[in-house]
């Protein structure tokens, strides 16, 4: 239980958790809903099946699920070091397979902001939930 649950009793985790939550369901919303600008899932499954992420949409609902959900689940502290880890791999692919050939800059479509994605996954990893979560919640009941 405390992989699921554990973490420290600090409060710092807790804007991470809202800031990082809030960007994962605002991009998630982008790719399962068109949301706020978004292409939906049909076309986000077609645009990853063209980079060579296949099948597409197993692969954009799973990218888009693991944000739009995890990113609910973070901000109310829920599965917080699972969803990091998923948060991770996802950062992790989307870093080498997306945005590594464009080099660093994000106006050029670089990997700088899925590396400071990547290390506040790793972060949360790390540190769990902190003690404003329903994972404290869990692990205090």
């Amino acid at each position: 239980m405390n992989v699921l649950f554990g973490g420290n009793n600090g409060i710092a985790d807790l804007p991470i958790r809202i800031a990082f939550g809030a960007v994962f369901i605002a991009h998630g919303g982008q790719k399962l809903f068109g949301w706020w600008g978004g292409f939906g899932l049909e076309a986000t499954g077609q645009w990853m099946a063209s980079i060579g992420l296949e099948p597409g949409m197993v692969m954009a609902s799973l990218a888009g699920g693991i944000e739009f959900f995890g990113g609910i689940a973070l901000i109310l502290g829920l599965f917080t070091r699972p969803i990091a880890v998923a948060s991770s791999l996802l950062m992790f692919i989307a870093l080498t397979v997306v945005h590594w050939s464009n080099g660093f800059f994000i106006s050029a479509n670089g990997y700088e902001f899925a590396l400071v994605l990547l290390a506040i996954s790793v972060s949360l990893i790390i540190s769990g939930s902190g003690r404003y979560s329903l994972d404290s919640v869990f692990r205090n009941a």
